[in-house]
């Protein structure tokens, strides 16, 4: 994972992307306890945002770098990796709020849990909302946080009915 970590830091200083940030189910599991998931979810944030193909310039510097394309995914030093191009609020916000965390020497941006959980809410899989209700059981949540992103993403009523999932339990 360190070298899959140093070639995305890689990726943003040389400019092939703006910034990015680990969100998804390995994001989730910074916070709780592990649980299966296939692959790392990275958004984000490229030049030609508008574009129709924000992924070009990344997918050709990646296969120019070795990297092996893999149905959605790009394989980086044997991990799958899946690029999410930043394609609303919620995620721009996500990417440029992304916390700065260290893993086994090298920095890395992961996603809040605050917003993880409003794009569980946001994305409303059944996958999404499992997660949810063991984030609410496992991790430490800034409330205020939490409550502010879901006020600006017109979130809060999903968020009463998948909590009240939670306190049923």
């Amino acid at each position: 994972m360190k070298k899959t970590l140093m070639a995305l830091n890689d990726l943003k200083k040389k400019g092939v992307i703006v910034d990015y940030a680990i969100g998804g189910g390995m994001g989730a599991v910074y916070y709780i306890e592990p649980f299966l998931t296939y692959d790392l979810d990275v958004f984000i944030r490229t030049k030609d945002e508008s574009g129709m193909q924000p992924l070009a310039a990344l997918y050709s510097h990646l296969k120019a770098k070795g990297h092996r394309p893999e149905q959605e995914q790009v394989i980086i030093a044997g991990v799958p990796v899946q690029f999410l191009p930043v394609y609303n609020v919620l995620l721009d916000e996500a990417v440029k709020k992304a916390r700065l965390v260290n893993y086994q020497g090298t920095k890395t941006r992961i996603m809040t849990i605050e917003h993880l959980l409003a794009i569980m809410l946001q994305t409303g899989r059944a996958k999404d909302r499992e997660r949810f209700l063991k984030a609410l059981d496992e991790a430490k949540i800034d409330k205020v946080r939490l409550s502010r992103i879901l006020k600006r993403n017109g979130l809060e009523g999903k968020y009463r009915e998948w909590k009240g999932f939670h306190d049923k339990k």
